[in-house]
């Protein structure tokens, strides 16, 4: 049986199951197993595709985020991309049989790794520039087909009118070329993921939602999410037009997403509560802490923003100017995880702020990890790591326009030839992988992984 996977970037099942009007989508699922999918933690774009396809944990990854503390360092990073991953994705195992795969714009996948099919780069492709297929010639069939390809659109800009045009754009020409890939590549499994709905969401929630804080109710983009969600209906039923009845078609996402109710300034709570040293004195609102002169040898913690907050602590003997000794560490962060599912919101309202420690909630946690991972109020704030707020509780995101949050549960949709109806169900991110194994005949390697097989 031949699998095909249609992936969402943020789709949550709220929208895609039950608000719009999408008749492609709503025929595969009247045949259909489905439900909401539980992400892993950290609820991110990297790293949980590759956990999606790996059915491995980030901890196992060595991945927690698009960017990463460079060993121990105070203020150097390494951004994630293909080569980190080391674990074996649905299509190596597939390729190990034989079977030949197209893998389009799974994150992450650049560079293209070479495996048994061709590969496209993802939403982290610098440009249309690079060497951002395998094989290479590939690119040169691209460029055919839809000319100047397009990986991302900058979407944290005030010209909304311009993110729109460039979104529809890129996911126009994505489906093009699934489309080209699908009728003349001789594959067994297929995936591609459209980043055009996670930029879609973060650029005009607050257009779309009545109960966002900084709602808009007639803005000229109040309809932009749900015109969005036809588009992609349209271009799915398009696609699946091509597919014969006997290819299973999956729809996932690997996240949700909810309207942001704030951002809160994690570093300035950190030098409110005497964890973090540093001269604030005539600094701008914005500022990152890189720019400031922290003193180093007082702090105990300091924090990095984005939809979770990642925590660090400053050990002696692990960092450069390291303070607390690693006989207090776990009292140390114990304390801090405790004052900070004690913060409260900027009205007094009691946050469902949730703390994880890396060690605890994988298997083995590798890599370059934070000390405490943190989920203000159920993802509802941000976290902002820069620095010169009046207030810790931002009314926008710190980096630029985002209206939209993350939640924990993305989308899982089954279609196959033996489904007669509709059945619900709820899973994780790691059954995908043994589920798809499963699916191509591999039922000996998805008993190896974790997760249940769905279907």
């Amino acid at each position: 049986m031949r699998v095909f996977v249609i992936g969402l970037d943020s789709a949550p099942p709220e929208l895609l199951f039950n608000e719009f009007d999408l008749p492609n989508i709503r025929r595969l699922l009247r045949k259909s197993i489905y439900g909401p999918m539980k992400s892993c933690v950290p609820a991110i774009t990297i790293p949980a595709w590759m956990c999606m396809a790996t059915g491995k944990t980030p901890g196992e990854l060595g991945l927690y985020g698009f960017r990463h503390r460079k060993g121990n360092s105070y203020d150097e990073i390494w951004i994630a991309h293909s080569l980190m991953v080391k674990e074996k994705a649905v299509w190596d195992y597939a390729g190990e049989r034989g079977l030949k795969s197209v893998v389009l714009g799974v994150p992450p996948s650049y560079p293209p790794k070479k495996i048994r099919g061709w590969m496209v780069g993802c939403f982290i492709t610098p440009d249309a520039s690079t060497n951002y297929t395998y094989p290479p010639e590939l690119k040169r069939e691209i460029e055919r087909v839809v000319g100047d390809y397009i990986f991302d659109v900058v979407f944290r800009k005030e010209n909304r009118e311009e993110v729109r045009e460039k979104i529809w754009e890129m996911t126009e020409k994505r489906f093009e070329l699934v489309r080209y890939l699908l009728e003349t590549k001789d594959w067994d499994f297929f995936e591609f993921v459209e980043i055009g709905l996670d930029r879609v969401h973060h650029a005009f929630w607050k257009f779309f939602d009545e109960n966002h804080h900084l709602h808009e109710p007639n803005s000229p983009f109040k309809n932009v999410i749900p015109d969005y969600y036809r588009l992609l209906d349209r271009e799915i039923g398009k696609t699946l037009k091509l597919l014969d009845e006997d290819t299973a078609v999956l729809i996932v996402s690997d996240h949700g997403i909810k309207r942001m109710k704030g951002c809160f300034a994690v570093n300035q709570w950190l030098i409110e509560e005497g964890l973090l040293k540093a001269d604030l004195n005539g600094i701008k609102p914005g500022t990152k802490l890189e720019s400031v002169e922290v003193r180093w040898k007082d702090t105990i913690a300091w924090a990095w923003g984005g939809y979770y907050a990642r925590i660090f602590i400053n050990v002696r003997g692990r960092e450069r100017r390291g303070v607390v000794r690693m006989s207090e560490y776990d009292k140390v962060r114990d304390e801090i995880a405790e004052m900070i599912r004690s913060i409260r919101g900027p009205n007094g309202e009691k946050w469902n702020t949730k703390v994880f420690y890396p060690e605890e909630i994988y298997p083995v946690a590798k890599g370059d990890k934070p000390d405490m991972m943190v989920y203000f109020d159920d993802l509802y704030w941000r976290s902002a790591g820069t620095l010169g707020w009046e207030t810790n509780y931002l009314l926008e995101n710190d980096t630029g326009p985002d209206d939209a949050v993350h939640s924990e549960y993305g989308v899982f949709a089954l279609h196959k030839p033996d489904i007669e109806e509709s059945k619900h169900v709820q899973c994780t991110i790691y059954d995908f992988a043994p589920t798809v194994l499963n699916l191509l005949g591999l039922s000996d390697v998805a008993e190896t992984l974790r997760g249940n097989v769905i279907g």
